[in-house]
């Protein structure tokens, strides 16, 4: 497995990540009721395989199926967790007091006595958005999180870059981005214009930077399969492989749900030799 330094934090973490809303919303993606014993046990079999295989960073949240995905995480974590990574989210509209007992009931559900990332679970950042986080008391309540030992690192999770985003970042106060970066959607990271956007302006202040919907939770295989035909897990490697290819992002979080889908990622990961040139794939001159 290959592994980045992970921006300021400075921990070692796989460029290939488990995410889970698969293990936490049901029929998310798929025909399965993740509230199903059977279903579980699989999804516990290929957390396991995850770590046995080099796997170090999980990323869940509250929302992914009412606590489900972190409960499930935490089952079968515990056992690693000097050895893991662990990732959640946090509203940033509550109170204080929400913002801490949400926090708390994630330690609970992922069993551990602390998190190494927590951020804040966002989508459109606007500017009042960011006011909030920045000079309320949201941004504080995780920085005394920090202080009292039950969170390591504090980040910011967002669908689109927008100023307001930006302005979040260059406040300083963040280590880890997730953003929303895949082969249908490269503004966060355009390779296009050397690497323009927010990513950009993430690794400028020394963040770690992680992407959510790198296989674009399943846009490019439904079209693709539609227009010409094309076997769904051949994109979904594709995809996955645009994202790893990209050097600016250090974890490629990807939902997986069982131990093949397990292993056929990590061989992805690590068949470093077969990546894609990005400069190559945009050079518009022949």
């Amino acid at each position: 497995m290959e592994y980045k330094i992970f921006g300021r934090t400075g921990t070692k973490v796989s460029v290939i990540g488990c995410g889970g809303a698969v293990l936490g919303i049901p029929f998310y993606l798929a025909h399965e009721d993740t509230n199903d014993p059977t279903v579980q046990s699989v999804f516990m079999s290929a957390l396991e395989r995850a770590v046995e295989l080099g796997i170090n960073y999980f990323d869940s949240a509250p929302g992914y199926g009412n606590g489900v995905g972190e409960t499930t995480m935490g089952r079968a974590l515990s056992k690693y967790r000097d050895k893991i990574y662990l990732a959640s989210k946090v509203t940033y509209t509550g109170s204080p007091a929400e913002i801490r007992s949400s926090v708390e009931q994630s330690l609970r559900r992922m069993n551990t006595d602390y998190l190494d990332v927590i951020q804040f679970h966002g989508g459109y950042f606007n500017d009042k958005e960011a006011d909030n986080i920045l000079n309320g008391g949201p941004l504080e309540t995780l920085e005394k999180l920090r202080e009292d030992g039950k969170v390591r690192f504090i980040g910011v999770t967002a669908e689109v870059p927008t100023g307001s985003l930006e302005r979040i970042l260059t406040s300083k106060r963040f280590d880890v981005l997730q953003i929303c970066y895949n082969l249908a959607n490269q503004l966060s990271c355009d390779h296009s214009r050397q690497c323009r956007g927010i990513s950009a302006i993430a690794e400028e202040n020394n963040m770690g930077i992680v992407t959510m919907r790198t296989a674009t939770s399943g846009f490019m295989q439904k079209l693709l399969k539609r227009e010409f035909g094309l076997d769904e897990d051949a994109v979904t490697q594709m995809c996955i492989k645009y994202v790893l290819s990209t050097p600016e992002i250090d974890v490629a979080l990807v939902g997986m749900r069982n131990p093949k889908e397990v292993e056929i990622n990590v061989a992805l990961a690590n068949d470093i030799d077969n990546r894609y040139d990005l400069d190559e794939l945009h050079n518009r001159f022949r």
